[in-house]
């Protein structure tokens, strides 16, 4: 019996968690830990010492530090309920959900800081310029140590499980896993949030200098919408990405469609109707229907598309032709 076909011949589960998962879910709590530590320190000293600048930053750590809570209670939750038959496809993309969660957030995050530019602009703060910088490159440090733990690396693991049956038309289903590298939303969400955050301290320390040097007071509002035009940006390619993923959309460049096709299509069998979409990170799952002038078992197509990685959960239904 061939590998394939042993492979082929177990029974399945549908857990379809990136294969990053418990790594990032580590990683994303111990970030949440150092967030919210530097949000305690700066709101606590910033009230003791009379500081807007402290208390105000403290309050926008608070702000990513529950966008990357989200993240976190969503690997949490997807390990958790991962073996959940009521899941019917598993819980892999909850990471798309939370990441999407996770851009609005940044998407209003973005909105108040414009907000508070213009207010600047009519109404200017005084501002206690060695202190202030002080502060923002503080979170600047904090923010590219955060940056360094959340960033995506992938590591590469082999596995593969199929079973297959049949009933009055031939149905199978064939399970394969060699994961190539894929992205993890919730992960690039945490991880632009942090992004997001280490720009406005640049870009916070650009304008107090700027300010400080030639009394540039509009520079630190200015500054303000600049960082938050980008933030929006990015809040909007994030959206755009996760929610294509959660309404099972098939981005042009995905060519796994095209692959299936050309892996199983000949003189007698074509595909007449078919169905790809993501199960989770690396994962993917296809629904395939072929007439064939000369069927052949399940088995023998599944073989066909033993080579497509990321084909983890396989549905063929074989009709002879008339």
């Amino acid at each position: 019996m061939s590998e394939t076909s042993a492979r082929l011949a177990t029974p399945h589960d549908h857990v379809f968690l990136g294969e990053g998962h418990a790594r990032n879910e580590r990683r994303t709590w111990l970030v949440i830990a150092l967030t919210a530590t530097m949000m305690v320190v700066e709101i606590t000293a910033g009230s003791i010492f009379g500081s807007m600048a402290l208390v105000a930053d403290g309050w926008h750590m608070s702000t990513h530090a529950a966008a990357m809570l989200i993240a976190a209670l969503a690997y949490r939750y997807a390990r958790q309920n991962a073996r959940n038959p009521r899941f019917t496809f598993g819980t892999g993309k909850f990471g798309e959900l939370a990441g999407f969660a996770s851009a609005v957030i940044l998407a209003l995050i973005a909105l108040l800081i414009i907000w508070d530019s213009i207010q600047r602009f009519s109404n200017p703060v005084t501002i206690s310029f060695p202190e202030a910088i002080s502060v923002a490159v503080v979170g600047l440090v904090v923010n590219l140590a955060s940056a360094w733990l959340l960033r995506d690396d992938h590591d590469h693991h082999h596995h593969g499980h199929g079973h297959h049956h049949k009933n009055h038309h031939h149905h199978g289903h064939g399970h394969h896993h060699a994961h190539r590298s894929a992205t993890d939303r919730n992960l690039r969400a945490a991880y632009i949030h942090v992004l997001a955050d280490a720009l406005t301290s640049v870009l916070a320390i650009a304008a107090l200098v700027l300010a400080s040097l030639y009394g540039w007071i509009w520079m630190d509002p200015m500054m303000g919408i600049v960082g938050s035009l980008v933030i929006a940006q990015w809040s909007w390619g994030l959206i755009r990405d996760t929610g294509g993923v959660l309404l099972d959309y098939m981005p042009a460049e995905e060519d796994l469609p095209e692959e299936i096709r050309k892996a199983i299509e000949t003189d007698h069998d074509r595909i007449v109707d078919l169905h790809v979409w993501q199960l989770g990170p690396g994962h993917r799952s296809a629904i395939v229907s072929i007439r064939s002038s000369q069927p052949k078992k399940p088995a023998r197509y599944r073989e066909k598309l033993s080579h497509i990685h990321d084909l983890s959960h396989l549905t063929i239904e074989i009709e002879p032709a008339t």
